[in-house]
């Protein structure tokens, strides 16, 4: 009886991976350029971890350098409705813009596509056992979180950032 559990047990797991491997591919992932991985690029900015260090506070450091998440609704830009941009902590790159920001009930700051399409940078993130697309700043590398395909129109993207990979600059008031 041991036994047949084990064959079980064993012929499941073989046939899901065999499963997960030939998934389709979304049209949207089709869309997306080539990803590359961290190690293939040279950014702009580039600092050893002892600098970033020194620019960043220990959650900034431990999200954008470490690839780290921040608990949902504990972040300062959340819940933010403000008019401005939405930049890289690490480098001070333009990521998005608040007229893209919506309310996706995560806890975290979503928008439904960058600033510009050269501002973030996706990459296969294979982690923890989930196939999902990390994004990160284009300029440093930095991490900033990672995009779904269940945002709304027009794009029906949600890009998931945390706020410790941004610091906001409000938008000015014009003169009347």
């Amino acid at each position: 009886m041991k036994n047949a559990i084990l064959w079980v047990v064993a012929l499941t797991v073989i046939l899901g991976a065999a499963l997960w491997a030939i998934s389709p591919v979304t049209a949207a992932e089709q869309a997306k350029p080539k990803q590359v991985t961290k190690q293939q690029k040279k950014y702009k900015v580039s600092m050893s971890d002892q600098e970033w260090k020194k620019k960043l506070d220990s959650e900034q450091f431990r999200v954008l350098r470490q690839k780290g998440t921040e608990r949902a609704f504990t972040g300062k830009y959340w819940d933010n409705h403000e008019a401005g941009v939405y930049k890289c902590a690490g480098c001070g790159q333009a990521l998005f813009l608040s007229e893209t920001k919506f309310e996706s009930g995560t806890g975290w700051p979503s928008f439904y596509k960058p600033a510009t399409v050269q501002a973030v940078e996706e990459h296969a993130d294979n982690s923890y056992g989930m196939r999902r697309v990390e994004v990160v700043c284009s300029n440093c590398g930095g991490h900033l979180g990672h995009v779904f395909d269940d945002g709304p129109e027009p794009t029906g993207l949600r890009y998931c950032i945390n706020s410790a990979s941004l610091e906001f600059a409000k938008k000015k008031e014009e003169a009347e």
